[in-house]
């Protein structure tokens, strides 16, 4: 018997039947809702119709059945419930969704009345993460889900064509989804590639793609080069607990045996830290370069990589970042994708310890350092620990009813460095002289009495013994605005200074100490002396003003500001070595960016003395669409007092510098952003006389799909008088292109243009060689390639491919210089992980017309 219902009705199973034998009645079709809270834990059943038959015991729902039960929801053209056998059956566009989102697509549902177990016809699964399971036949026991002749994939289908094969797919003969334990188990596997299979497994599983980190083993890791063999790793990642990890990778190489890594990371509260080890006994040490350029002696070689950080408070933050290597050839010899190792000009190890401190208007900062360099040029006793580095500021504004109207802003900085180091470190310069040990430039020449009294023949970039330097300055400024809308800015400062230097006598090393002489009027003076430690200390009053009157003009173009600056600073004539040695103020790069700063110095070792004028100005034209045009041009000039940057300390600082004359070089900056999609900046220092360049920088972008492009230029006259005897000239540029929306091409170069650099790593070391500009023969194209990167790749929403090519710098090897090849390739299939293979091509020795004789 059957009757007809005409509302819907919210049904309890199995308590069906006896709510229809008492108001079975037609339902009206109803969108699909989440049922009320209430009734989460009830089985609520909406249909266009629903039927009892008591012969049978069947109850029957039809027209868009919806069915909520426990957060799960079921969907069919007809679903039918037999209270004999407590099964329901949905049929006709059957569709279930869970309570993380995930929905099944069926011919068929065979479940118990509550849906844990059963049998499912032509199933399709999509998950809330974006994957799919297909298997024309699947059976669901609790949480455990198995599909036979299954397929996964995390691919979406393709719009325009839903039968068009995956990018990826994995067929097996069973697939068993285990969501307690979050396990995707594969058997009797094949991968197929658009369709095609490429490869068998006969058993794997992968974690659940909702999972986030869980327990068991990674791809291998499979890597190629000549000095370790054919290498495969396989890690394990250890879940240990939900705030920290471990994973053990051991690898084995074919040539130099087992190699072993291990990286801990913890999360907390207030941070984190991660904590990385590695190391190997070396099999064939004949693989490696002998020593000074390479590792052959070292038997027992490893890593050991540390940095955290933690929030004491909302201001302190306390952190570490330190690196231990066995021996300086490690990470060449042993991860060649290192970051220490992609630019050949800068290639250490720094390590350091920090707390620092940031309130609204105050910062500090304590650190230590220590670096480990990683070029056969480096000499490691000459590297300076820093212990410890201190710097402090803070900023009051000055209230002007209790100052008689004075106001503006009082600024506190001070600083505190000590640095120690074993033996100094020398640069010989004019001519320039190569050592008989590492073929560095630290034999120096004994003093002329006829050369320049303002140049040594011998630079001292770093001072053997131990190194105090302190300085503390005080600072007032207001900014004033007059009737006219010019802008002043009155300052004011006192800074004091003092420095210790213990120099070490004792410990040094004959080919590098045994040919200098510094200059008899020189700091250096000193050492001949023969004192060891010296007290140094002094103190600068100072003030000035700064104009700017800025005038704004608007077009239809866009509004243009010009805006003229003048700025005069004076301070006392005495000397410009506060310090006896110079640490921290080496680089002195004059420009835009430092034109209008009170001192130009880049460090607390130097600071500028006597009277001195900036002025310049600059101009900006905005448009409307966001893009401008900005301009700045101006010029130094010392009216009193000794000028600073023509007297010379222990690293000749200051000279050939373009502020050493009475006027000083021009300086400028054009910066051109006229949409958003293209950027060009460019800066120079130019002779005032001829204005000839000295300095020039540019960098420029450009970004319109599908191409994006950046471009770095240099070009920088030779500076024989701190160390550069040759013009340096380079250009660097790196693109992507975007073939279409999934496949791409990457690419990079270095161009050297001078090959200055080339003059101390192409000579083989030999005794005392004395290398000059003229000395340099052969030729080079102008754009010699001293670096390169080429690649390309797939991405989409599942898959990740790429090949690369890297050409870098291998440094100085016994053999000369050399350029070291790679090749990478990166496969990741969402979900299932990724497999990287490295091979290495091996040294490429450079021979292109660049070499030097004595």
């Amino acid at each position: 018997m059957s009757r007809r219902v005409s509302k819907v009705l919210p049904v309890l199973f199995p308590a069906l039947a006896a709510l229809l034998a008492v108001a079975p009645i037609t339902a009206r079709a109803q969108p699909v809702a989440a049922p009320p809270a209430e009734s989460a834990q009830r089985m609520v059943v909406e249909a266009k119709e629903l039927a009892y038959d008591e012969r049978r015991n069947v109850v029957t729902a039809r027209g868009s059945v919806q069915i909520y039960y426990k957060g799960r929801v079921l969907e069919a053209d007809r679903v039918v419930y037999d209270r004999n056998t407590q099964r329901v059956f949905a049929e006709g566009h059957a569709k279930l969704t869970e309570k993380d989102g995930t929905v099944a697509y069926a011919e068929r549902f065979d479940f118990t009345d509550d849906f844990k177990n059963g049998f499912i016809e032509s199933l399709q699964v999509e998950s809330a993460e974006s994957t799919h399971f297909t298997a024309p036949h699947a059976e669901r026991t609790g949480e455990v889900m198995t599909f036979d002749q299954g397929a996964y994939t995390a691919c979406d289908a393709c719009q325009d064509d839903p039968t068009k094969p995956r990018l990826w797919t994995v067929h097996a003969k069973r697939i068993i989804h285990d969501n307690d334990e979050k396990v995707i188990y594969y058997e009797d596997a094949s991968l197929e590639l658009f369709g095609t299979p490429i490869a068998y497994l006969p058993y794997f599983w992968s974690a659940d793609p909702s999972v986030k980190r869980k327990s068991g083993f990674l791809n291998p890791q499979l890597t190629y080069r000549q000095q370790l063999g054919f290498g495969v790793g396989v890690p394990y990642y250890w879940a240990i607990a939900p705030d920290y990890d471990l994973t053990i990778t051991p690898t084995g190489f074919t040539r130099q045996g087992a190699f072993l890594s291990a990286e801990f990371r913890q999360r907390m509260e207030n941070g984190s830290y991660i904590i990385r080890a590695e190391g190997t006994h070396v099999s064939d040490p004949s693989a490696f370069t002998i020593a000074p350029y390479g590792a052959r002696n070292e038997r027992w070689r490893g890593s050991v990589y540390s940095n955290g950080e933690f929030a004491l408070n909302d201001n302190w933050r306390f952190g570490w970042d330190v690196t231990a290597l066995s021996d300086r050839y490690f990470l060449q010899d042993y991860k060649q994708y290192n970051s220490f190792l992609q630019n050949y000009f800068f290639r250490e190890a720094s390590s350091t310890v920090y707390l620092t401190g940031q309130g609204p208007r105050s910062y500090f900062d304590l650190r230590g350092y220590y670096f480990q360099g990683l070029s056969a040029t480096d000499v490691q006793a000459q590297q300076p620990v820093v212990h410890p580095l201190l710097d402090y500021n803070r900023a009051f504004d000055v209230d002007p009813a209790k100052t008689f109207g004075i106001g503006g802003q009082i600024t506190l900085d001070a600083n505190f460095t000590s640095t120690s180091a074993s033996i100094a470190n020398y640069e010989s310069i004019q001519p320039r002289t190569l050592d008989s040990v590492y073929g560095l430039y630290n034999v120096c020449q004994l003093y002329s009495p006829s050369a320049d009294p303002y140049k040594s023949g011998c630079l001292l970039r770093g001072v053997g013994g131990n190194y105090e330097h302190a300085t503390a300055m005080a600072s007032w400024q207001r900014r004033i605005i007059d009737p006219l809308g010019g802008v002043w800015a009155p300052f004011a400062f006192t800074r004091v200074t003092g420095s210790y230097l213990n120099y070490d006598t004792n410990n040094s090393y004959a080919a590098y100490n045994s040919y200098w002489q510094p200059i008899p009027n020189s700091a250096q003076s000193l050492f001949v002396n023969g004192s060891d430690s010296v007290f140094r200390g002094q103190a600068t009053p100072g003030g000035g003003v700064e104009w700017r009157y800025p005038i704004l003009a608007r077009s239809s173009l866009g509004d243009l500001v010009v805006e003229p600056i003048a700025q005069l600073v004076a301070r006392p004539n005495q000397t410009s070595i506060p310090s006896l040695v110079n640490m921290d103020a080496q680089s002195l790069v004059f420009d835009d960016s430092n034109l209008f700063e009170w001192s130009k110095y880049s460090g607390y070792d130097r600071f500028e003395t006597g009277t001195r004028v900036n002025y310049g100005g600059q101009a900006t034209m905005t448009f409307a669409n966001g893009g401008f045009i900005n301009a700045l041009a101006g010029q130094s000039r010392q009216l009193a007092g000794k000028n600073g940057y023509s007297t010379a300390d222990a690293a000749n600082v200051g000279l050939s510098s373009g502020l050493d004359t009475r006027t000083s070089d021009w300086v400028g900056r054009l910066a051109i952003a006229p949409s958003s999609f293209f950027s060009i900046v460019g800066k120079g220092r130019f002779d005032p006389d001829g204005l000839r360049g000295r300095r020039i920088d540019v960098v420029a972008s450009f970004k319109l799909d599908p191409l994006t492009v950046n471009l770095q230029y240099a070009n920088y006259a030779s500076q024989p008088v701190i160390g550069f005897d040759q013009r340096r000239q380079g250009l660097s540029v790196n693109g992507r292109y975007d073939i279409t929306k999934n496949y791409f091409l990457t690419g990079s170069a270095t161009f050297d243009m001078s090959r200055y650099l080339y003059n101390s790593l192409t000579v083989s070391p030999a005794t005392n060689i004395t290398l000059t500009g003229s000395t340099i023969t052969g030729s080079a194209p102008l754009f010699s390639v001293a670096a390169l990167g080429l690649g390309g790749g797939y991405k989409d929403e599942c898959t990740t491919f790429s090949i690369n090519y890297s050409s870098v710098f291998q440094g100085n090897t016994s053999t000369g210089l050399s350029r070291n090849q790679t090749i990478m390739v990166s496969l990741q299939l969402r979900t299932l992980g990724d497999a990287k293979f490295n091979y290495g091509l091996g040294s490429l020795q450079l021979n292109d017309g660049v070499r030097t004789q004595p």
